[in-house]
This record gives structure tokens, C-alpha cells and sequence, in this order.
């Protein structure tokens, strides 16, 4: 088990949205810690909550949405607390975020050069030559290739695989304690998001930033996670290391989301479907969210799964799982 100190602690956090029919929740009760030089992934289908718990901690939920209650510890700070003013001295700085589309992210009227630069002028101060200088460098570290000429150049003319370099770069520019990665090599062809990967865990294992990877993707789960925690309809389903959640999943929905890797060489059967739908938000069954589509019903589903909200059944010191199932006769 880690011994590196806590760098985020997330408790309890619920976060809802506005809706013309009423107001939903999106995140649901989730409570999780990061570590410094670890990296946690959290993974899961569109629309679990994924990234709307980074947008909560960032500060950065769009108007129809707002935190209900918990709490996001960093340093002994709330995140959740803080004003305006005080995230925006922390975003970019001590804290960063790298999105899945870095050309909606990058501002594209201005030169790459000025945008990373920028940052090295507000949050460390520098001079313009000096900051040019840092740019310079830090688009190298990327391994971005002729960055003398990559400096002039607008976002549109650079690939997707290059602009999220540029992403990584003006993420990394101040060596943040946390790295928040919000499905950071989705529109990238595997050859660039392989090299993405490799770049991210070349960074960290020279700062040692802690690195919160939200991700639907199992193959990058597998090749980046410390630990990992799934969700399911705004809820944490199942949490552990990496090696046990995939090696011995124990939630159905968990198991379900293995059955369906492909596997390489393997053609002797189709691949496993889950079955019916992710319900809606506003029209939550009462019990367990996954019981419609659980592959333990015709079995072992009883009326607490279809009446009551499992809560999660420790199963050891970094294992747990939201499961009846689970509870101990």
C-alpha cells in the first residue's frame, strides 16, 4: 500500500443539475483520495458522472449545475468552498486539466507559443523572454518536433495529436501536485494515443503529480491505473487496484464492462452485450440502478437489490463494491 501523502480527498460528494422537469443528480454521494505519484482512473459508460465530479472539483460546472453538498480536500483546503478568485489561482498552477478535445480547449486566435507562455506570465511571474524561453522548452519535453515553428502556428493548423501535446505541455508548465485527465486521447488514433499515454507517465514519474484519469477506455485503465473506481449512474459501483478489479471484479456491472474486452486472437465467440439501458436520471429505480440489466437476476436478485440502495460493502483495506450481494448473511 502507498505510503505518499493524500494530495485530494473527495467525501461525499453529490452534484446536481437544473432541468426543465426538475432538478437530477449526476454525482451521487462519491468519496474517494489521491495520492501523490498515483494514478487513479475513473471509469465507466457516457453519462455515469464521470466528468461532471472533475468539473465539481475544478469549479468549472456550467450554470445549470451546482454542488449539493461534500466536500474536495486539498492541502486541507475545500475546493468546494473556495471563491471564484481562489480556484482561478490554483487552476493551471497547483492544479491542472487536460480535456478530451484540445481544439475546443485552445484559443484559436492565438499562437501556441503566446497561449503556453502565458502561463509561465501569470502564475510564475516571468518576463517575456523568459517565458518564451520556458515555452520553448516545455514543447520540447513533449517531444513536440520543430518547436521554433510550432510557436507561430494556430491551433488549427497543428493535428489532434499534437494539440493535445500542447495541452499536456501548458498543463505541466507550472508542475501541478494534481493532473486531472478528462478522456484525454478519445479523438486520437491508437498509434498518437499510445504516445500520449507514455508521455503523461514520463511526466510523472519525474514530478511524481498525482494524476486523476477519467477514462471509458479499459486498455488505458490497464496500462495507466494505480487504482481505479467504476461508475454506474452517478455512482461509485466498485473500487481497488487495478490488478484486483481486474482480476477479480466482483460487482455484476464491473464484471459485465471485462466480459466485454475483445480479446486478441479470440474468435470463437461474439463478445458479451449488456442488456437493456442505462435508466434516466430523473426516473432512478429505488433499489440498485443496475438490477434491470444485472446478469445475477434470474439467480440471486432479491427484494432489498429491486427496494433499497446498496451501500458499498468494504471487502478489504482498497476493495469494495455496491452490491447486495455483498452482505454478509
Amino acid at each position: 500500500m502507498s505510503t505518499h501523502p493524500i494530495q485530494l480527498e473527495v467525501n461525499n460528494l453529490t452534484t446536481c443539475f437544473r432541468t426543465s422537469t426538475g432538478n437530477v443528480t449526476a454525482v451521487d454521494d462519491i468519496s474517494f483520495s489521491l495520492k501523490k505519484g498515483e494514478t487513479l482512473c475513473i471509469v465507466g459508460e457516457s453519462g455515469c458522472g464521470k466528468s461532471v465530479s472533475a468539473l465539481s472539483i475544478m469549479g468549472l460546472l456550467p450554470p445549470s449545475g451546482y454542488v449539493k453538498s461534500g466536500s474536495a480536500n486539498f492541502h486541507n483546503d475545500n475546493l468546494l468552498s473556495m471563491s471564484s478568485s481562489q480556484l482561478e489561482r490554483l487552476r493551471g498552477n497547483r492544479i491542472s486539466m487536460i480535456f478530451q478535445d484540445p481544439g475546443s480547449s485552445l484559443n484559436p486566435v492565438m499562437r501556441i507559443g503566446d497561449q503556453v507562455s502565458e502561463i509561465f506570465k501569470i502564475h510564475l511571474h516571468m518576463s517575456k523572454k523568459e517565458s518564451e524561453r520556458k515555452t520553448l522548452e516545455m514543447l520540447r519535453q513533449v517531444e513536440i518536433p520543430d518547436p521554433e515553428s510550432r510557436m507561430l502556428a494556430y491551433p488549427h493548423e497543428l493535428s489532434g495529436g499534437m494539440a493535445q501535446r500542447v495541452m499536456i505541455a501548458m498543463a505541466l508548465v507550472c508542475s501541478p501536485d494534481i493532473l486531472i485527465a478528462d478522456e484525454p486521447t478519445t479523438a486520437l488514433d491508437v498509434t498518437i494515443q499510445s504516445q500520449i499515454l507514455n508521455l503523461m507517465i514520463q511526466m510523472q514519474s519525474k514530478t511524481e503529480t498525482a494524476i486523476l484519469l477519467i477514462t471509458h477506455d479499459l486498455g488505458v485503465v490497464a496500462e495507466m491505473a494505480n487504482n481505479v473506481l467504476v461508475m454506474y449512474c452517478g455512482q461509485i459501483v466498485e473500487y481497488g487496484d487495478v490488478k484486483t478489479v481486474f482480476n477479480s471484479p466482483v460487482h455484476p456491472y464491473t464484471k459485465a464492462l471485462m466480459q466485454s474486452i475483445p480479446i486478441i486472437g479470440e474468435k470463437t465467440k461474439r463478445l458479451d452485450a449488456i442488456p437493456g439501458r442505462v435508466p434516466s436520471l430523473n426516473l432512478l429505480p429505488p433499489g440498485c440502478r443496475f438490477e434491470k440489466r444485472c446478469s445475477e437476476k434470474n439467480t440471486n436478485i432479491t427484494s432489498d437489490c429491486q427496494e433499497k440502495i446498496p451501500p458499498i460493502f468494504n471487502l478489504n483495506d482498497n476493495h469494495g463494491s455496491r452490491c447486495w450481494l455483498e452482505k454478509e448473511d
